[in-house]
């Protein structure tokens, strides 16, 4: 039986006509593999999502090597890296100490990594959340000053492990003092992956209602639900046009046990190219680099498309 090699386009009213993709595999997807990863291979690793066209890719993050050694080699795999025209390529910082890190190695753009919630902020940044934003102030003004493009992380945004459900005002107010710092760009993240379309739709509105527009918002869904690409979905009615993705499906959290996987980019690429929207990407392409990855990491891709295209 032959299978399509790529989805039937059949555009939907009320949609975007382009969509970027921000590649989060090398830094969020590699930072859960209980492997450290070879530098090596994540350098080829991210020269070969370039190359299948995806432009925003996050590298990787200059986070204490004890708190997740599996990036440790940050400085070295920058170091590594071709020059790449037209391709973007931050980097995570969690403090200040992370930003030295990252201006000493020219980086252009950087993200930090915030929580909704005062249970996740204090697992993850060893602070409530009035002290995360507090140690996030100087580290925005500093990458402001100096040209970079920031991005904030909201993790949390949807439900908490240890809290329930998250409420929707509460989330809003934490982002917008995050963009209030002066990031470009608040990625709302669905950590634990229990986040609903009506629940997205609503959220992105609340946003609308407090001033914040959809073009200052991206997405970050987890699948573990399976409702990552309804979710995405909604989000793109919603006006929304940044959806971060990782190659294959790969990584979690590693601070919220029930979180397993990001949304794969190539689940999210046959979608985008089915409902006629632009993407840049080559799916072919990507869905090799996944096969690849996943041969260095020893086990198979979770994306529901590497595994239909991969045969």
């Amino acid at each position: 039986m032959a299978h399509p090699g790529l989805p039937y386009r059949v555009p939907m009213e009320g949609l975007p006509e382009r969509v970027t993709i921000y590649e989060v595999g090398p830094r969020d997807g590699l930072q859960n593999e209980s492997a450290v990863v070879p530098v090596e291979v994540k350098a080829e690793f991210i020269g070969r999502l370039a190359a299948a066209g995806l432009t925003v890719i996050e590298a990787t993050s200059f986070v204490h090597p004890k708190w997740v050694p599996q990036l440790a080699d940050a400085a070295e795999l920058l170091d590594r890296l071709e020059p790449a025209p037209g391709v973007r390529r931050p980097v995570l910082v969690p403090n200040e100490r992370g930003l030295d890190r990252a201006l000493e190695k020219g980086v252009t753009e950087i993200a930090v990594f915030g929580s909704a919630t005062e249970s996740f902020a204090r697992r993850n940044l060893n602070r409530d959340i009035e002290g995360s934003l507090q140690m996030f102030a100087p580290v925005v003004r500093r990458a402001l000053d100096a040209g970079l493009r920031v991005r904030a992380y909201l993790s949390m945004c949807f439900g908490d492990p240890w809290e329930g459900p998250v409420p929707i005002a509460q989330v809003v107010t934490v982002g917008k003092r995050l963009l209030d710092l002066g990031c470009h760009e608040l990625s709302l993240g669905d950590t634990i992956g229990v986040g609903t379309p009506g629940h997205v739709t609503d959220l992105i509105a609340a946003y609308g209602e407090a001033g914040v527009t959809p073009d200052r918002l991206a997405v970050h869904f987890h699948d573990t639900y399976g409702q990552a690409l309804g979710n995405t979905l909604a989000a793109l009615r919603a006006g929304v046009t940044v959806i971060d993705a990782s190659a294959g499906g790969i990584g979690g959290c590693p601070y919220a046990e029930s979180a397993t996987g990001n949304l794969a980019t190539e689940d999210l690429v046959w979608m985008l190219h089915g409902l006629g929207i632009e993407t840049g990407v080559s799916l072919g392409s990507l869905v090799e680099t996944s096969v690849w990855l996943a041969e260095r990491l020893g086990r198979p891709s979770p994306s529901r498309v590497v595994q239909a295209l991969a045969h």
